[in-house]
């Protein structure tokens, strides 16, 4: 099974900012919300981590016991100039291009498309021959991540496109779920939180 863990709060998402490369800490909150996650996990044989603080502060305070390694592919999208903007200050007309077409580059940053293809890789590897490597007793891969990421998870699992991101909402220190069904990959669970 791979477990998709959205990281917690950091100081950017409580500003309401978007948030893509830019290295936020968690807040305190953030770090209640990603020590909550701890128990919605089961045996854990290896923990990924995007490089960013906010997704390794979080993959720590799991405490799954297991030693986290980073994996470059699960970094998030990267916003370009509107990185660290809020979002409110994003012009319409840019939302608008953007969430019409997921090959569209916000100035120095990366297509959602790009970063569909970069996680696809990464779940293709963990899946490899017919899920095997994700389909083991001795645990599960839980891998610490960002909203665009695991939104690209689920659209691979899902056999969708990188428009789909646009549809999903993730909340911060959630759960996601994919397995490996009779036939590839399977979403089993989207968006879990703690106490909910």
């Amino acid at each position: 099974m791979l477990v998709l863990v959205r990281h917690g709060e950091s100081t950017a998402n409580a500003a309401g900012l978007l948030l893509g490369r830019i290295d936020a800490p968690l807040t305190e909150r953030g770090l209640a919300q990603a020590a909550a996650v701890g128990p919605l996990l089961g045996a854990v044989r290896s923990l990924v981590s995007s490089p960013l603080r906010r997704a390794l502060d979080t993959a720590v305070a799991l405490h799954t016991g297991v030693d986290v390694a980073v994996d470059e592919r699960w970094i998030e999208v990267d916003y370009g100039v509107f990185d660290g903007q809020a979002l409110r200050d994003v012009p319409a007309d840019v939302w608008r291009e953007w969430r019409a077409d997921p090959t569209y580059r916000p100035e120095g940053g990366e297509t959602l498309a790009e970063a569909q293809a970069r996680v696809g890789e990464a779940c293709e590897e963990l899946f490899a021959t017919d899920g095997a490597g994700a389909r083991r007793e001795d645990g599960d891969v839980v891998v610490v991540s960002h909203v665009s990421p695991i939104k690209a998870a689920v659209s691979w699992a899902l056999g969708a496109d990188a428009g789909l991101a646009w549809r999903l909402h993730l909340a911060t220190a959630s759960v996601t779920r994919v397995a490996w069904g009779a036939s590839g990959p399977l979403l089993e669970t989207f968006n879990e939180v703690p106490g909910r």
